[in-house]
């Protein structure tokens, strides 16, 4: 089963509201309106993967929801976030134009969003069903086909396409079909049919038998004092297509007051330049290790943790330590976490990342960055694979 188009507004309204009244959105979400439609992404196979909706205020676009189409994810919520409007219409159009700029002669019949490579979006062009040509969103650079030397499962290469729900295991599946059945069930009850959905407000869901009842979030500031909340995070965009990993690293030792550029960072990590740029394999995952403590002089002592779980993002989030977090293809930094109990008995509580992602890359290139990336807020933590996590420690004296 999956959600249909007609169900998205509502299923969004209830989880948007839900937080807004627990404090995990802030006031920037207070009072913005959520549209009937929104962007369908397919997954790499086809199937309609999950939706991408505009979140306005009046006639402007200030963020975007993403709610799942598939049962494979476990949670309808993926994530929110305000720092990157969403426009169909004006990337279609982009994209198109980019087409007929490069590839004059290209003919397709249909283009669509799809998640080439989860959280990433490409436009594909297709003609009579098949492919023609795939690129990537804001950077326009074309997607090379699947590579056919075989891989591990959920082990792709930075810029490589792969199909999500080809890619998950069966038995992951069918956990998450469980739970996520369960979580939708909650926007079905009775207590809330009377209720306009489409607008955020704190006020919303305060009614009888919903409440919230625990709300804990923690964003890195320059200390631990409750006091002091000046942020001194800072969002870097990837400069190549496939640097993410250099773009997180660099992310967390500019939080450490380390001022590395991308460029001596992949020097480092051996990725390439920008003319030549590469990812970092999965053989040598470790190297973020060596490198982060080396160019630190040992300054920072830095863990790799194999398939981290929540506590591990909690505590040291908590302990107001940014963290770097590797998911299929791909590299993030984190620098918050928002967990929320509602009330409905058999639930699990929600739990969300502040990922700031360096996803997408700037269309120039990297000697002259523009401004890139997003702040997600929050990333659903029950519908996402993470596979490693990088924790530092700064050395005392």
């Amino acid at each position: 089963m999956t959600v249909s188009v007609e169900q998205i507004q509502r299923i969004a309204g209830f989880e948007l509201n839900a937080l807004r009244l627990s404090g995990a959105l802030g006031e920037e979400f207070e009072k913005v309106r959520i549209p009937k439609r929104g962007t369908t992404i397919y997954d790499l196979n086809g199937a309609v993967l999950f939706y991408r909706i505009p979140l306005r205020r009046g006639q402007i676009a200030s963020g975007y929801v993403d709610i799942a189409a598939d049962e494979a994810f476990g949670e309808p919520l993926l994530a929110t976030s305000m720092g990157l409007a969403w426009d169909e219409k004006a990337l279609l159009e982009t994209g198109t134009a980019r087409v007929l700029e490069v590839w004059p002669q290209l003919k397709y019949d249909a283009v669509r969003f799809v998640a080439y490579s989860f959280p990433k979006i490409a436009l594909q062009f297709l003609l009579r069903r098949k492919e023609v040509l795939m690129l990537e969103l804001f950077s326009w650079v074309e997607i090379p086909p699947k590579p056919p030397e075989p891989r591990k499962q959920l082990e792709p290469s930075n810029f490589e396409r792969w199909s999500l729900l080809d890619e998950l295991p069966e038995n992951v599946k069918r956990t998450r079909v469980r739970n996520f059945r369960e979580r939708l069930e909650l926007s079905n009850l009775p207590a809330l049919q009377m209720i306009d959905l489409s607008v955020i407000m704190k006020e919303k869901l305060q009614i009888r038998d919903i409440v919230i009842k625990l709300f804990d979030t923690w964003e890195i500031h320059y200390s631990q004092r409750q006091n002091d909340h000046y942020t001194c995070y800072e969002l870097r965009s990837q400069q190549t297509p496939v640097w993410c990993v250099a773009a997180s690293v660099e992310m967390v030792l500019n939080f450490y007051r380390y001022s590395y550029d991308q460029v001596r960072i992949a020097q480092e990590l051996d990725l390439g330049t920008c003319a030549m740029p590469n990812g970092l394999p999965y053989s040598r995952v470790g190297d973020v290790v060596t490198v982060m403590e080396n160019l630190t002089s040992n300054a920072l002592d830095v863990t790799m943790h194999t398939n981290p779980t929540w506590n591990i993002f909690h505590s040291e989030i908590s302990a107001n330590r940014p963290m770097i977090s590797f998911i299929p293809g791909h590299s993030r930094s984190v620098a918050g976490y928002t967990h929320s109990l509602l009330n409905f008995p058999g639930q699990v509580p929600y739990r969300g990342l502040l990922v700031y992602d360096p996803w997408p890359p700037p269309a120039t290139n990297c000697t002259d960055p523009e401004v890139g990336g997003v702040i997600t807020r929050w990333e659903n933590f029950a519908t996402q694979t993470y596979q490693f996590a990088y924790s530092s420690v700064l050395r005392q004296v």
